[in-house]
């Protein structure tokens, strides 16, 4: 995907400001009527999305971008945002997909060497209406006792309406559940990430919001990736003589996502191996004949314990999900492909994280991976997707 726009970098002599003048006045609102007042971060106006918290410290430029935030209100639990400003090396994709964000204390000044602007600054540029200035410990405490649930932040003219009013505009705003996203934030057109060095593999990556780090990963490891939007048919994707297929990360309720889960269905009854992240874990699991359903407040951030049953080592993960996967744990189960089992789980609450066929011709994980800006634990699933690719490419001998 594009990087954004290019500009100068902010030499350290000459620190900005985040934030120009006083401020607006602002309000969030949660669909169970609690209220917060802050100041105005970011573009003024008013937004809606799901309200859901970060744990991360680092990679909020990351966080951003990443399409699997699409109707999204983004919580920083990290009591300081903004300090090392926005550059143009880290997004995940074009633009900023997160419908809000709230923090609790921006930056007042940008102090890094990449840096080309203020995080405030590039919110008002992808009008993302922002909040500073309230208790994110307190608003995530709340949501962990509550669960996520909608929410609308309001700056300047519109949050002089009525409480009354703003609370019904909110809870009219649209449900997470039930969301069929992907066709908001896939590809319009293929494109191909080539691979770095020698290419010894050829990848389809089915694009459900894909990250820009995702395809890169493979082509360190001399894939050549082709990336394919999510409306690609099966017969589509097998004219390219894929080696693998992989199936991407994204936004929405994975009970919707009937293609894609057709696409996975059709590529698990060819053997090609296939990996997939977060909603392709989702949707493998569908494939599977597993059922889906809503977390109470969903994993996000990058510091997730993973326990990998196979060699019982623990990782810590990157995770963006509210969603998650219905599977018997300890044991395997008869799928139309052969025998299955989990093969991680979150130390925190014993949601599955992971999937695989026991012979070893697919798997997936509910986590990231990628994991821009971090940690890189799990980084050896790329390193396994391409010894399941060579080791049939050698059997096909």
């Amino acid at each position: 995907m594009e990087s954004v726009q290019s500009q100068a970098p902010i030499p350290r002599e000459n620190q900005v400001s985040s934030q120009s003048g006083m401020p607006e006045p602002a309000v969030l609102v949660l669909e169970d009527g609690r209220t917060m007042h802050g100041r105005a971060f970011g573009a003024v106006g008013e937004t809606f999305g799901e309200a859901v918290f970060s744990t991360g410290m680092t990679g909020y430029q990351e966080t951003l971008t990443d399409p699997s935030y699409h109707r999204q209100v983004v919580i920083m639990t990290a009591p300081h945002i903004g300090n090392t400003g926005v550059n143009d090396e880290d997004p995940e994709s074009s633009r900023i997909w997160v419908s809000g964000y709230v923090v609790r204390e921006p930056s007042r000044i940008v102090s890094n060497w990449r840096a080309r602007r203020s995080l405030d600054d590039e919110l008002r540029d992808y009008g993302v209406v922002g909040i500073s200035g309230i208790d994110t410990r307190a608003l995530t405490r709340h949501l962990r006792d509550a669960g996520a649930m909608r929410v609308g932040i309001f700056s300047g003219p519109a949050a002089q309406r009525s409480p009354e009013e703003l609370l019904e505009l909110v809870r009219s705003s649209p449900s997470m559940s039930g969301a069929n996203l992907t066709a908001d934030v896939s590809t319009v057109e293929p494109y191909t990430v080539e691979a770095i060095g020698n290419s010894v593999a050829t990848v389809v990556a089915v694009d459900l919001g894909i990250k820009s780090m995702t395809p890169h990963r493979m082509a360190e490891r001399g894939m050549t990736v082709h990336v394919v939007p999510a409306a690609f048919t099966w017969e589509q994707i097998a004219a390219l003589k894929p080696d693998g297929v992989f199936f991407s990360n994204g936004p929405g309720d994975p009970s919707t996502a009937d293609h894609a889960v057709q696409v996975m269905s059709s590529a698990l009854e060819s053997k090609i191996p296939v990996f997939g992240i977060c909603f392709g874990n989702q949707i493998f699991g569908r494939a599977l004949g597993l059922g889906t359903y809503k977390l109470r407040f969903g994993h996000r951030g990058i510091n997730q314990p993973v326990k990998d049953l196979t060699t019982g080592t623990v990782e810590v993960t990157a995770h963006n999900h509210g969603f998650a996967v219905q599977a018997p744990l300890g044991e395997e189960f008869d799928t139309p492909y052969g025998p299955a089992r989990v093969s991680h789980v979150c130390l925190n609450d014993d949601v599955v994280e992971g999937l695989e066929l026991v012979d070893g011709s697919a798997f997936s994980v509910q986590y990231h991976p990628e994991a821009a800006a971090g940690p890189h634990d799990s980084a050896y699933l790329f390193d396994r997707f391409a010894r399941a690719i060579h080791d049939r490419k050698d059997g096909g001998r």
